[in-house]
């Protein structure tokens, strides 16, 4: 640049040199050129005449050569980076995850590489013979989060999935759609955790699917914040409706066959959250309307309604570097919001009444989670903890039905570098049936691998 500089400013007396140069030899030639046209010496005030258009012209070319003077010396802005136009910054990221172990006895085949109570048999050798080794890459993940400033605030937007197959694809490695979600100021909608939830309660384990008693769903919602500080707020959601029945002893019935649920009205959600030095205390409450149709034309009238309700409080405890992690949530009718949990109305025997023999009825339920993460050391981590769920089952309801389930882990957690952990980990959970005394329960030995990665693109 010094160099550019030091031309210009020579390019510049050069420049100077050669305009006064071909000024006087331009006046030179005209003056020449008028004696020789005319023959005579020109008078004083043609000569004054000449010498005036030709500093014109000098003045001119002196504007000339000052504008690129200026254009040499004064470097072109520098380029914006690409797509940094409006500030936005994006991450990209996730984990490659691998688990592998050996299960001591038996669960359903669809549910293999994870352990929930609810999925255990319900008689004697449901699922075959005891013991059974598993491995899957299901836990990998991948997500985009995004950040953009705005006059209205910061715009945040989550696009999240991972490889664990549920519902139709239970059982196999295809993409299931976590978080896609958007957030301006107060106001977010689209999927993701429940306002009913506090995901904090989750422990740092690697059984996937975690404690069966701990409220657990991502939702689709539209969520107001009039309140925040820090990581304290006040939430209300309104939320997806769903829920569940079974017809207990009478689900072989044909006249069961044409109830279908009907939800007229969103699931209304809220939590305050407290949060200081010290951790996080959270109290959530939930109000719905469940509500099923009978559609048969015959002599009974097993349409009904019920409403759901419940409490969840949740906390984390800071104790040095450890953290304990629990959750106390009660409530009927809202089972689809736990982790592991089975249907929301049971039914009631009511044969006093002809034309409604049967009814439907919320189910109480009871779920705890108690959890102690260890922080030893940078690189070494442990985890150990119990969670249990509690169903208060009507009458009508069949003997093997799923009624309480249990579930307890402990680990310890290798992180060699950041980004990169390996672990191994005891599992322990069991199935108790309603009513005809039949228990289940199963033991793992898990080993996992995982590596994360991201990347951020973008941002002032």
């Amino acid at each position: 640049m010094n160099r550019i500089k030091r031309l210009a400013m020579n390019g510049g007396r050069a420049a100077r040199s050669a305009t006064l140069t071909t000024a006087i030899a331009l006046g030179l030639m005209s003056w020449a050129g008028v004696a020789s046209a005319e023959g005579t010496t020109p008078s004083l005030e043609e000569m004054w005449q000449m010498i005036q258009k030709q500093q014109a012209e000098i003045d001119s070319l002196k504007n000339q050569n000052a504008q690129l003077r200026e254009q040499v010396a004064t470097p072109a802005p520098a380029a914006a980076p690409a797509g940094d136009a409006s500030g936005t910054r994006l991450d990209i990221y996730g984990a490659a995850m691998l688990d592998m172990g050996y299960q001591f006895k038996q669960n359903d085949p669809d549910w293999y590489d994870v352990v929930r109570p609810t999925k255990l048999p319900s008689y004697a050798n449901q699922f075959g013979d005891d013991g059974e080794f598993f491995s899957s890459v299901r836990q990998s993940r991948l997500g985009v989060k995004t950040f953009t400033p705005t006059s209205l605030g910061e715009l945040k937007t989550i696009f999240e999935f991972e490889l664990f197959g549920t519902g139709a694809d239970a059982g196999q490695t295809t993409f299931r759609l976590r978080h896609a979600w958007g957030e301006l100021g107060q106001f977010g909608a689209g999927q993701t955790w429940s306002a009913f939830m506090d995901p904090d309660v989750f422990p740092n384990s690697l059984e996937y699917w975690g404690p069966n008693g701990m409220v657990f769903f991502r939702n689709v919602q539209a969520r107001w914040t009039p309140w925040s500080d820090g990581d304290s707020r006040f939430a209300v959601a309104l939320e997806r409706p769903g829920a569940s029945g079974d017809g207990g002893e009478f689900a072989d019935r044909v006249e069961l066959s044409g109830i279908t649920g009907d939800f007229d009205l969103p699931d209304l959600t809220a939590h305050y959250r407290w949060a200081d030095d010290w951790g996080h205390l959270q109290v959530a409450g939930i109000l719905r309307q469940i509500e099923w149709n009978d559609n048969l034309a015959d002599q009974y009238d097993l349409s009904g309604s019920e409403s759901g309700w419940g409490i969840n409080l949740s906390s984390n405890y800071k104790i040095g570097r450890h953290v304990l992690r629990g959750s106390v949530v009660y409530g009927e009718g809202i089972q689809n919001y736990m982790n592991d949990a089975t249907v929301d109305i049971g039914v009631v025997e009511n044969f006093a009444n002809p034309v409604k023999p049967i009814f439907g009825e919320a189910i109480p339920m009871l779920g705890i989670v108690a959890f102690m993460d260890l922080n030893w050391s940078d690189t070494w981590t442990s985890t150990i903890g119990y969670s249990m769920l509690d169903n208060d089952l009507p009458n009508g309801q069949s003997a093997s039905s799923y009624e309480k389930g249990q579930y307890a882990l402990a680990n310890i957690l290798y992180h060699p570098v950041p980004n990169v952990m390996y672990g191994l980990e005891l599992q322990w959970a069991e199935r108790a049936n309603f009513s005809d005394g039949f228990k289940s329960d199963d033991t793992r030995l898990q080993f996992s691998a995982k590596y994360n990665f991201g990347k951020t693109f973008g941002g002032n």
